[in-house]
């Protein structure tokens, strides 16, 4: 069995923002917590796509960071996503969130450059090479441009360091290669992929509709390894509407307001997005109350 660096069930957390943009630290340690105590995650991942990182600073990234490390980091992982298209920034952010705390780091495929596979591989190793900190591989081709080849994935597998995968490339094939060659943890990068996935080995999610399906996600998993596909798979069918769902549009605008209906103050989503309209929003809220959640 692969290990488990950061458990099953990841929640990548929207960051919340007050009326006038700013970051809303005291809300992001409340849903911090109702995510950890509440929806059962083992870990969340902090300042990745859905915390709409590519808008926020970098002290914003650490302000955030820090508030939820102080909120929940000794009863759960967390996960900061460091990664940018710029190999000397992204070692830069990894570094900050060593300091912080930060148990581990996300890191993305460099993306508009679209480097080749060597560069890809040197990217990487560069970037688990400059802290101590476990290194999660962000694999997601439809917004890096390019993907992380098979032998790429087995090759910067070595290192010591790189010990998982945020798998959202969609090609389970090519997943289950790397699974079977190396002792990468592959985690689901796409909600509707966690039980495909771990049918060829993968290990749990990091998921966007956790915000709201983490406990009963982790049900199905649970059954899943118990060995009742079936009761997973009925699962898996009452929960894929949700995991859908809240990609009909980019994933933390709707979180955001699913969010908004049960009481938490996400807040709005920064440009160049924009906020969920009324009909989208009802029609994700009313996907939800439909599943029981």
């Amino acid at each position: 069995m692969t290990a488990l660096p950061f458990g099953r069930v990841l929640t990548a957390m929207v960051t919340p923002f007050r009326a006038d943009g700013s970051v809303n630290l005291a809300e992001a340690k409340r849903l911090a917590a109702h995510l950890v105590d509440d929806q059962g995650n083992d870990a969340l991942v902090i300042n990745g796509t859905t915390g709409e990182s590519p808008t926020t600073t970098d002290a914003e990234k650490l302000a955030v960071l820090e508030a939820v490390l102080a909120e929940v980091g000794d009863r759960a992982g967390v996960v900061a996503g460091v990664g940018t298209f710029d190999t000397h920034h992204t070692i830069e952010l990894a570094r900050q969130a060593e300091q912080a705390g930060a148990h581990g780091l996300l890191v993305v495929t460099p993306y508009y450059s679209r480097p080749p596979q060597d560069a890809i591989a040197d990217h990487f190793v560069t970037v688990a090479d400059a802290t101590g900190l476990p290194v999660v591989i962000y694999d997601i081709p439809h917004r890096s441009g390019v993907p992380v080849e098979t032998d790429t994935l087995i090759r910067i597998a070595a290192h010591p360091r790189i010990v998982a995968v945020k798998d959202a490339k969609g090609r389970p094939v090519d997943s289950a290669q790397v699974i079977a060659a190396t002792d990468l943890a592959f985690y689901a990068g796409d909600d509707a992929m966690t039980l495909p996935l771990m049918a060829v080995g993968g290990v749990g999610v990091v998921g966007t509709s956790t915000h709201f399906t983490g406990r009963r996600t982790r049900a199905m998993i649970d059954a899943f390894l118990a060995g009742d596909v079936a009761g997973a798979a009925s699962l898996n069918a009452a929960l894929l509407p949700v995991y859908l769902g809240v990609f009909a549009t980019q994933g933390c605008m709707l979180v955001k307001a699913g969010l908004a209906a049960r009481g938490f103050e996400p807040g709005p989503v920064r440009k160049p997005l924009l906020d969920a309209t009324p009909a989208q929003a009802a029609a994700f809220t009313q996907i939800l109350t439909a599943a029981g959640l």
